[in-house]
């Protein structure tokens, strides 16, 4: 844990007892877990749970900040532990070197205050939408193409990401990142920007009508951001799922590996 009661080192931050007891799911330990996991330990978080069943690429270093090179090969989940423990000897981490998905997903979440969801699939990125629907545990979104990438909180209550987008779209709809190509810089101001609204959150500092939420859209081309307000949809099935959803295949998982 960061701090104690009588040397309080987030004094500014309002709650800061309330974030240092915290315990967040980070989903996805590459180019928006390594920055969200950061800015969530300098933020004062007390324990991150980092889920993901890869492995450290070569190709993962220009963007992926916890992962060196020796770390090629290396399951990431213990890699990026492992650099945030190095960066925050006194941080509760745990590495969970598996895929989240239909089998450990409603627990994972009522094991957390908080998801970060840092994945790199479409159709993942509905399915933790659901889940966090089903359980009642705020979830963070965040997504990056090219030079662009958005952020939203789902909150108990509010609108979740079938408001939005409604459903997954096609695989061939959304081209890949290999495809279409990554900013790194972007990625790591997306995962920062996920870790401010759930710090916000966290803190007790939230504020907003209920059953609405902002989208936060971001262009790396003319830094430039702008807000979009989304309430919950009339008849939004995300919104009214009773059970756990079924976990994406594959073939309908169009993965953007940030």
């Amino acid at each position: 844990m960061h701090g104690s009661p009588d040397t309080d080192h987030h004094a500014r931050i309002p709650h800061a007892t309330r974030i240092e007891r915290a315990r967040v799911l980070v989903v996805g330990a590459g180019g928006l877990g390594c920055p969200a996991s950061l800015a969530l330990a300098q933020g004062g978080v007390g324990h991150l749970t980092l889920v993901d069943p890869d492995r450290v690429d070569v190709t993962n270093l220009p963007r992926q900040l916890w992962h060196r090179t020796q770390d090629v090969g290396r399951l990431k989940a213990e890699s990026a532990a492992a650099g945030l423990l190095r960066a925050f000897p006194g941080l509760s981490v745990e590495a969970l070197p598996e895929r989240l998905d239909a089998g450990n997903a409603e627990a994972l979440f009522r094991e957390h205050d908080l998801v970060v969801d840092a994945t790199d699939g479409v159709a993942t990125k509905f399915f933790l939408s659901d889940v966090a629907v089903l359980t009642g545990v705020p979830l963070v979104y965040g997504g990056v193409l090219r030079m662009h990438g958005q952020a939203l909180r789902i909150d108990p209550g509010g609108p979740c990401l079938r408001c939005l987008y409604e459903d997954v779209p096609p695989p061939d709809a959304v081209p890949t990142c290999a495809q279409a190509g990554v900013l790194g810089a972007m990625a790591g101001l997306i995962g920062a920007v996920q870790a401010l609204l759930a710090l916000e959150l966290l803190a007790g500092a939230a504020t907003g009508p209920r059953g609405q939420a902002t989208l936060h859209v971001l262009d790396g081309e003319t830094l430039e951001g702008r807000t979009v307000k989304v309430t919950r949809a009339p008849g939004c099935p995300g919104c009214a799922i009773q059970s756990l959803p079924p976990f994406p295949s594959s073939q309908e998982d169009t993965a953007c590996p940030t």
